[in-house]
């Protein structure tokens, strides 16, 4: 690499970077904080293998031989309820309490909670309550951990550490089905409560590593606690409290937040109130939370094994293990290009090859039939190729972008707004998908024929990434807010360049309180 190539990756990766300290502590931070995505992979990846086991289906489905469309409805969907109120609960605690405490009630309290009860269940009812129970969990942390990753990891690195909770929910994915494939052929209990019992161990390491883990300093300055803002820097910078650039950040931090502050408390009102283009920014959050379940990609993760031997495939617990493999392992692509590619290009790319694979699963699967070895060996690539292509890009990416684009004040509670936009598409693909795919009276039979849906909606998504999502490689937290005041489009994001200290230099503020910031018109002239 020449020098001119480390000078474009100090300008436009590294911009900034404090050069003092060590970034290892944040990194491992958010690392660890990113184990939470098992949780959530592993508890949606093992009710697909349940739902399948001879044992369960010889007791728990009222005509004790197969779930009836309904019951499969229920089971699966219910999870999502609970996730869905447990995301919008998470602004109510986190703001509250702290991002770390909540991780530690919702892992080792609910979670657990919900463990207790489906592992203990012997009929629908009871599953489904304990099912509810560890919703609520799963949507706490799966609002919270993105949060806390942004907010303790140094900016270079921050959408790959992020990324790192997708490629921990694949990773419990994989650790659903390999054991599903290791317990399905039990004839006895232990054929279900093993793979649900051992999410104990999961809720343990969390929520006991949390307990040594420090609070994030943007939390303790929208507090007011000055001291343990500047602890929890020293901590994570590993500087000595008085040096200048533990001081620099922190006071770049504070002086964002009461800039923030100018225009209102942080209330639910501020959230969908159009300062500092909050609206634009929450539209996208919950946009492309809900296009990222709209993907298809829980359709395989909650019905695959089903859906694979309802194709005429052999050995679907193997496939569906396959698929998982597939799914943890190209998620890494995605966290070693996102810092380099960026947000917007890696989002793109991924809509299109999502698009075409699925469409060719759809028409492979309309013209061949049932019972074809080749069309069966060609849905299977297909749908592969679709796996590799969303753990590479929208997988990962989205937690990534929401994670990072909303103002301090009001952080916490768009986050919940747009995980529970997640949770809610999450619930009513979950709920409708059996009808939409199984035969029988009262279901509409689609088959492959359900993949022209995703298709189409990946066509969508791409769209709404070129409209609406910002570039936000290598900018700090603050430095993002100063993008969505000074660019007005987009797809103009990629060509910002950060002013140094935009909120702390009083000209810069009246200028963008005035309704346009400067610099505004380099960025359209840019783009012309």
């Amino acid at each position: 690499m020449g020098l001119e190539d480390s000078a474009l990756l100090q300008k436009y990766i590294n911009f900034g970077e404090k050069k003092a300290g060590s970034t290892t502590m944040g990194i491992c931070v958010g690392l660890f904080a990113a184990f939470g995505g098992i949780l959530f992979g592993y508890d949606t990846g093992t009710i697909s293998g349940i739902m399948a086991m001879d044992y369960v289906t010889a007791r728990f489905p009222s005509n004790h031989q197969s779930f009836s469309s309904s019951e499969s409805s229920l089971i699966v969907s219910i999870l999502s309820v609970g996730t869905f109120f447990g995301s919008l609960s998470a602004s109510f605690i986190s703001d509250r309490l702290g991002r770390r405490l909540t991780l530690m009630i919702s892992t080792l309290i609910i979670f657990n909670v919900g463990i207790i009860l489906q592992t203990a269940s012997t009929s629908i009812p009871l599953l489904c309550v304990g099912r509810v129970f560890a919703g609520l969990g799963v949507g706490l942390i799966s609002a919270v951990i993105p949060l806390y990753q942004a907010e303790t990891v140094p900016k270079w690195i921050r959408g790959a550490v992020v990324s790192c909770y997708q490629w921990a929910i694949t990773l419990g994915l994989l650790l659903a089905a390999v054991v599903n494939q290791g317990t399905h052929n039990r004839n006895d209990s232990g054929s279900y409560r093993i793979p649900i019992a051992i999410q104990f161990l999961w809720a343990l390491i969390l929520g006991g590593g949390m307990c040594l883990l420090p609070e994030t300093p943007r939390f303790w300055v929208s507090k007011g606690d000055n001291d343990r803002a500047k602890d929890s820097l020293r901590r994570l910078r590993k500087l000595p409290l008085d040096h200048p650039d533990l001081i620099e950040e922190y006071e770049e931090i504070k002086a964002n937040y009461e800039y923030e502050a100018q225009y209102g408390s942080g209330s639910w009102s501020q959230v969908f109130a159009n300062k500092n283009h909050q609206r634009k920014r929450l539209a996208m959050g919950v946009g492309i939370q809900a296009l990222q379940q709209l993907t298809g990609i829980n359709f395989i993760f909650y019905y695959g094994t089903n859906f694979f031997k309802g194709s005429g495939i052999k050995n679907e617990f193997l496939i569906q293990m396959a698929t998982n493999i597939v799914n943890f392992g190209s998620t890494v692509p995605g966290i070693l290009l996102v810092e380099i590619i960026g947000r917007r290009k890696l989002l793109l790319g991924g809509s299109a090859v999502m698009s075409i694979s699925q469409l060719i699963v759809a028409i492979v699967g309309v013209a061949a039939g049932e019972g074809s070895t080749s069309a069966n060996k060609c849905l299977v690539a297909f749908v592969c190729i679709f796996i590799a292509a969303f753990a590479a890009t929208w997988g990962p990416l989205c937690w990534a972008v929401i994670a990072e684009c909303y103002p301090l004040t009001v952080r916490q509670k768009s986050i919940s707004l747009c995980t529970a936009s997640n949770w809610l598409w999450n619930w009513g693909i979950a709920y409708a998908t059996p009808y939409m795919v199984n035969s029988g009276p009262g279901n509409a039979n689609l088959g492959s024929k359900v993949f022209f849906i995703w298709g189409g909606c990946n066509i969508i998504g791409g769209l709404f990434v070129w409209y609406l999502v910002y570039e936000t490689k290598g900018l700090t937290l603050e430095q993002i807010d100063e993008m969505y005041e000074k660019v007005p489009k987009a797809w103009q994001s990629t060509r910002f360049i950060p002013s140094e200290h935009a909120f702390t230099q009083p000209s810069a503020a009246a200028s963008v309180s005035s309704g346009k910031a400067e610099g505004v018109s380099e960025v359209e002239e840019a783009s012309v």
